[in-house]
């Protein structure tokens, strides 16, 4: 799943000519652990490693005949080499070369995505910034709730997406694992002493135990934490396609000259690249239960999990790619509306200080309840009539026998809500 919006190094990572490069780098290694033990000749070695070559379109033929891709490489290979091929794949069987291979590109994927987190985590820091003081009206339920600010909720998702990058590199590790230990796990036709060093030369780390393959918990984790990144991604999504609404337009997504946003209604400017995030975590998500379906298997291994893993391998990676980069693109361009956030914030005149008025009862020696069922029958008179929500409260004679006219007006100050922000920053940019 390779489009013009993914990056060439992304997309290129799963193209036949990478994966079969991998493969021959697991069979070079495993060749130079194995002339190191001393089962391969050193002459034999240095053919191997000058003329080991391949071709994809070859590989492709060789295959059609076969109907094993393992086979159709290794034929390849040895067109390549010649006598000395025989030293090649001595002792290994294909998920040897397979699963080793896979956590190669497994890995390199995750190296990117990585990058493209923590780039997309500076985005989410700047603009935090910036808005740090951008006061708006906090929502649950979807309802008006108690001021917040625009950068509040930018710290919120940079404390996200910190969590994600340290589920990303638990995953980078949890994957960088590789096995030589043949057809059932046992060593029986090569040492462990061969598939630790060529695990080494790879850069990875021999599974402690293995049967024909590396078990998949370790990419069920893998795809998991890719699908927690796509949550979090789509979450945020989710929150600029609210704030680009109509009744809203608190923030709204770049729109570019010449840009169309309908081809009936030439008003239209829709929240596409967000609902586009949103689509796509759906595809993550699936992907990641299909990677937990793979970890059970038929004993020592089936190849149920290798059809899966053609797919979402690619796809998961890709697709996160391009969401990471969509996504970082559209906050940096994002248009913001401070007027119409505190527009918003007014619309229900004052509504929003109603828990200052239930504490400042409270504090005064009322019942608390007492105290609630006062400061919501204005409350509801508000929502009833559009009567200013102070003014009521001013005109409550029960209120006012405890409260006086200057701390009524004390307890409609915004300031109070946001005297932490400050320290909130603190917290999360330390």
């Amino acid at each position: 799943m390779i489009n013009r919006y993914t990056r060439p190094e992304m997309g290129s990572i799963w193209e036949d000519e990478n994966r079969y490069a991998k493969w021959l780098d697991v069979e070079i290694a495993a060749c130079e652990a194995m002339s190191e033990e001393g089962t391969i000749p050193a002459k034999s070695l240095k053919v191997i490693k000058e003329k080991a070559g391949f071709s994809v379109e070859r590989i492709m033929e060789i295959e059609e005949e076969t109907k094993h891709d393992v086979i159709a490489f290794l034929t390849n290979v040895a067109e390549y080499v010649g006598p000395e091929s025989r030293y090649i794949h001595l002792g290994l069987t294909s998920s040897d070369i397979l699963d080793t291979s896979f956590a190669l590109l497994l890995k390199e994927a995750m190296s990117l995505i990585i990058q493209d987190v923590e780039e997309f985590m500076k985005t989410l820091k700047k603009r935090a910034i910036e808005h740090k003081n951008t006061v708006m009206i906090g929502r649950s339920h979807g309802i008006h709730a108690e001021p917040i600010t625009f950068g509040l909720k930018l710290a919120v998702w940079y404390s996200e997406m910190g969590r994600n990058l340290r589920r990303l590199e638990d995953a980078l590790n949890i994957i960088s694992y590789g096995k030589l230990s043949g057809a059932v796990g046992t060593f029986a036709n090569i040492s462990p002493r061969v598939e630790e060093l060529t695990c080494k030369k790879l850069g990875l780390t021999p599974a402690k135990i293995s049967t024909q393959i590396i078990q998949r918990d370790r990419h069920a984790e893998y795809f998991t934490t890719l699908a927690i990144l796509a949550g979090t991604l789509e979450k945020i999504a989710v929150e600029i396609r609210h704030l680009q609404r109509t009744e809203v337009l608190e923030a709204e997504e770049p729109f570019k000259k010449g840009q169309k946003g309908s081809s009936a209604m030439p008003h239209k400017k829709n929240p596409i690249g967000s609902e586009n995030i949103s689509g796509l975590a759906r595809l993550v998500r699936s992907n990641s239960l299909a990677a937990m379906e793979n970890i059970a298997l038929w004993h020592e291994r089936d190849i149920s999990h290798s059809s899966v893993e053609r797919v979402i391998a690619p796809d998961s990676t890709i697709l996160i790619d391009f969401m990471l980069h969509r996504l970082d693109r559209i906050l940096n361009g994002l248009i913001v509306h401070p007027d119409n956030m505190i527009n918003n914030l007014n619309k229900t005149k004052g509504l929003i200080f109603s828990q200052q008025a239930l504490i400042k009862l409270a504090e005064k020696g009322m019942e608390r309840q007492k105290a609630y069922v006062m400061v919501q029958r204005n409350a509801m008179k508000v929502w009833e009539s559009g009567q200013d929500f102070k003014g009521l409260i001013m005109e409550d004679e029960d209120i006012c026998r405890y409260l006086s006219k200057k701390e009524i007006e004390e307890m409609f100050d915004l300031d109070y809500h946001l005297k932490h922000v400050d320290e909130i920053f603190e917290r999360v940019f330390a």
